[in-house]
């Protein structure tokens, strides 16, 4: 590849870090907090944003039915299609702009997109709203350049990553409105993510009899066949650090309850309760099995209760993200721009995280996840009070993807 291209990249992203900056501002200002999930004006402004660069983002919205049976209020898909000359691949750029809601205990406005100390600071400064900014500015970088190209560009911003992703990016691919050689998905940390955990959530509704506190015998205690489920749930976690993956970053499968809600009051004999668990499988396990061995554990636990009846509703079931032939060629493509943008080594590793880029890999579409974060996830207090990203991180992370863009589509000389 020749110098002189990616001084001219590097040097145009330096010019524009300002701009950038300012675009991100817009992007993190705009609340997007899922529940409830009202996400189209989102989509909408960012589109707005968009057209000032000459860009067409084409609007898919989710047919409002499917996103309220979902859970969420409003979706609308964003893609940008940048098409060059033939022969080369598309490479694909996907980022979320759905975020978990900001919660307690924030120092600076969560909405506020402000600076202190050379870091942004507001929710998914870090996860994955930095990202918009960070594909954006590196595909106007590559085209700032004026160099024949090959191939295509598409940036997908979608808005269901915190769900789960099926109306995002599954949603996109199912339509049959995308389908590309390569991905490149939101990232989180200098390291280059090329697997990750898969994951089965539940809903498990008890049904009991509710019945006055001062004669319990009338009625059907369902918290205390809760409590056996809670046990036998628990009682599972040794068996579970004993299974260990062979990916490195990703260690054992793990298990939780992250929610419970039940009874009417304090002297009622709960009637119902109701537990969200949470089940990680890393990427060697096989999905159905673990949910038909979760399935046959919770009923067991109360078998033979008299008065005791069972739901158990799936709420999740997302894939692992497993390296696909082709992840390779991005991942030393990134590696090596890394390198020489960070002064360090990046690795290529698991995270028992999930995300929304295992539905690109599910049909066969090498994916990897990379963009603007620190070191580590938990240096940004990503998804917590106060998250935030240095924009330094931002302006290296941006050139390591123009680097790697330049690599895929520029014509060899």
């Amino acid at each position: 590849m020749n110098d002189q291209r990616q001084q001219q990249l590097l040097e145009w992203i330096d010019a524009h870090f300002d701009e950038q900056v300012g675009f991100l501002q817009q992007v993190i200002r705009i609340p997007t907090d899922t529940p409830p999930g009202n996400n189209a004006p989102h989509a909408d402004a960012v589109a707005e944003m968009l057209a000032q660069y000459g860009w067409n983002a084409e609007k898919h919205a989710v047919p409002e039915q499917e996103v309220r049976d979902y859970g969420m209020a409003s979706i609308t898909n964003l893609i940008v299609r940048r098409p060059y000359g033939p022969g080369g691949p598309t490479l694909a750029l996907n980022a979320h702009g759905d975020v978990v809601p900001p919660g307690e205990g924030w120092t600076r406005p969560p909405y506020g997109a402000e600076i202190h100390n050379g870091a942004i600071y507001g929710r998914a400064a870090a996860v994955s709203k930095s990202d918009f900014a960070t594909y954006v500015f590196a595909v106007r970088a590559l085209e700032a350049l004026g160099l024949p190209l090959t191939g295509a560009l598409e940036l997908h911003f979608t808005y269901d990553e915190e769900f789960g992703g099926l109306l995002g990016p599954g949603w996109l691919l199912e339509q049959g409105l995308t389908r590309p050689d390569y991905v490149i998905a939101a990232g989180f940390s200098y390291n280059i993510v090329t697997a990750h955990n898969a994951c089965l959530q539940l809903e498990i509704t008890v049904h009991g009899k509710a019945g006055h506190g001062a004669m319990p015998e009338t009625a059907v205690d369902a918290l205390q066949a809760a409590t056996r489920i809670l046990n036998a749930i628990y009682g599972q976690l040794p068996e579970l650090k004993k299974i260990k993956s062979g990916v490195p970053g990703i260690d054992s499968p793990t298990m939780l309850v992250g929610r419970i809600d039940g009874g009417t009051n304090t002297n009622v004999v709960p009637g119902k309760v109701v537990m969200k668990m949470d089940r990680r499988m890393i990427p060697e396990e096989d999905p159905v099995a673990v949910e038909a061995q979760v399935r046959a554990l919770i009923e067991d636990a109360v078998a033979g209760m008299p008065g005791i009846r069972l739901e158990i509703r799936r709420l999740l079931l997302s894939h692992a993200l497993r390296p696909l032939p082709g992840s390779e060629q991005l991942v030393a493509s990134l590696q090596r721009h890394g390198r020489a943008i960070m002064g360090e080594e990046i690795t290529a590793q698991g995270t028992p995280l999930y995300a929304d880029a295992r539905l690109y890999g599910e049909r066969g579409i090498p994916a990897v996840l990379y963009g603007a974060g620190p070191r580590t996830v938990p240096e940004s207090n990503a998804k917590k009070a106060d998250e935030r990203l240095v924009l330094d991180d931002l302006r290296k992370a941006t050139k390591v993807v123009a680097l790697t863009l330049l690599d895929f589509l520029a014509q060899s000389e």
